[in-house]
């Protein structure tokens, strides 16, 4: 697969196939990749919880909050819940200011995803979660500070790129389920 493939493959998934487990190995290999990505002044601040038992991974969910622009829908649905997540976390003993190690999240963060398309899986970046209620849940060090989850497994939505209207930038669904992302024009962007 191209890279400009795997890019456009990776979409924000919010419905997984629960008959698909994702192994540890699995998650390991995508933690080696954003082990081995460039990092501000090359602290290397940040550490991972892996989470990939079903009991575990059900408990975590229960502490996010998944897209906001559709509250309605109550995603993720019942049988579609992802099978894996990985907790981001920054060591304060490394970066005692989380905001020095943000740029760091989004990097290994992107890294990762990608590295999931590449296995055939897809997942999402979770920033809307009770930090508390998860580090407490996993008996998280006092140094370790969640940061960013990444929810993980085999997407089983339809995902489309749409052109932005009038500066609409909500993503929504139709009748179907399918979901749109409107995105911004490249004239737009470029300045």
């Amino acid at each position: 697969m191209e890279f400009r493939e795997m890019v456009l493959k990776n979409r924000s998934y919010r419905g997984f196939d629960e008959s698909v487990a994702i192994s540890k190995e699995e998650l390991m290999d995508l933690v080696d990749l954003a082990r081995n990505t460039p990092s501000a002044r090359n602290l290397q601040p940040l550490k991972y919880h892996l989470s990939y038992e079903k009991e575990e991974v059900e408990s975590i969910l229960a502490y996010t909050r998944w897209a906001g622009a559709l509250p309605a829908l109550h995603l993720p649905k019942d049988g579609q819940h992802p099978t894996a997540f990985i907790l981001i976390c920054n060591d304060g003993q490394l970066a005692a200011d989380p905001k020095a190690s943000s740029k760091d999240v989004g990097i290994v963060a992107q890294t990762m995803l990608l590295g999931a398309v590449e296995k055939g899986l897809g997942g999402i970046m979770i920033g809307a979660f009770d930090q508390e209620g998860v580090k407490e849940y996993l008996k998280i060090p006092a140094n370790l500070q969640p940061q960013l989850l990444i929810a993980l497994g085999k997407p089983v939505e339809e995902i489309h790129l749409v052109d932005m209207k009038d500066g609409r930038y909500n993503y929504y669904r139709d009748d179907a389920g399918v979901h749109y992302v409107p995105k911004r024009s490249m004239e737009e962007i470029l300045f």
